[in-house]
């Protein structure tokens, strides 16, 4: 039997990358996906593509998720994946500064009202969305760098950070709360995915950038969407009845120690 049968989960973020990666291996697991995205187009066609129903959703909007809950009082599976960097204009001019002493107040709160906002309104929503049967499945994806600092990207991190300790909140609120309603985090670091085409390019030196930007990574290599989608079939799916309040990291081993060189 499918590991998700009989479930329905919702996707935030589901339009592409991982999210759109999730959903699809939610679909092939037996679940009944709701994906959701900010980008309306984008957004239906992976849902047709994959089987799933398709929601508008700007995860920073509280009447957006008020529509969602709306439409979809009840559910088995949520993943809160939809976040933002802060450099998304990057190659459409200046970007924004995120470090500590330069970057400005909106574009710290800009950064944090879709990745925290969001995961905030989307774990209150799935616990009264579950509380009925008193189970399901928090997946919020937060980042390697919610694990440690980024000097240059001080909004994203401290942003994800807050992602991984809300997870943990929400966990022992459940539990006090007789639910068995788990929430855990994943922390992803360089994973494949378009948003890297601006920088990797299409030319004859892909190769070379892709090796240089994964040059401290110890396995050498990008992440695969498809990695990511698999924790998230284990946390969704009942082999995970006992894990809650967990972070699981999946950066080819650079947060296991110092810089390390293989077979050295």
């Amino acid at each position: 039997m499918p590991r998700l049968q009989d479930k329905t989960a919702l996707v935030t973020g589901g339009a592409r990358g991982i999210g759109a990666a999730i959903a699809r291996a939610f679909r092939n697991e037996g679940a009944d996906v709701i994906l959701t995205d900010i980008d309306a187009a984008t957004g239906r066609a992976m849902a047709d593509e994959i089987g799933a129903t398709f929601m508008r959703l700007d995860v920073a909007c509280e009447r957006d998720w008020d529509a969602v809950a709306e439409r979809f009082p009840a559910l088995d599976v949520l993943v809160n994946n939809a976040g933002i960097t802060g450099f998304e204009g990057l190659f459409d001019g200046a970007p924004p500064a995120q470090d500590p002493e330069h970057a400005s107040l909106a574009d710290w709160r800009a950064v944090h009202a879709v990745n925290n906002d969001g995961t905030f309104l989307g774990c209150r929503y799935a616990i009264r969305a579950m509380r009925a049967k008193g189970a399901g499945s928090i997946i919020n994806i937060s980042s390697r760098s919610g694990l440690v600092g980024i000097p240059f990207a001080a909004a994203y991190a401290a942003s994800k950070a807050a992602i991984r300790n809300h997870t943990k909140s929400v966990a022992l609120y459940c539990a006090a709360q007789g639910l068995a309603i788990r929430c855990n985090s994943i922390h992803p670091a360089a994973i494949m995915t378009p948003m890297w085409d601006p920088v990797l390019g299409h030319g004859a030196d892909r190769a070379e950038r892709e090796a240089a930007m994964v040059a401290d990574t110890p396995m050498r290599r990008f992440g695969r969407a498809a990695e990511v989608a698999a924790l998230a079939v284990m946390l969704a799916s009942d082999e995970a009845a006992y894990m809650t309040g967990a972070e699981l990291t999946i950066d080819g081993g650079i947060l296991a120690g110092s810089a390390a060189t293989p077979g050295g």
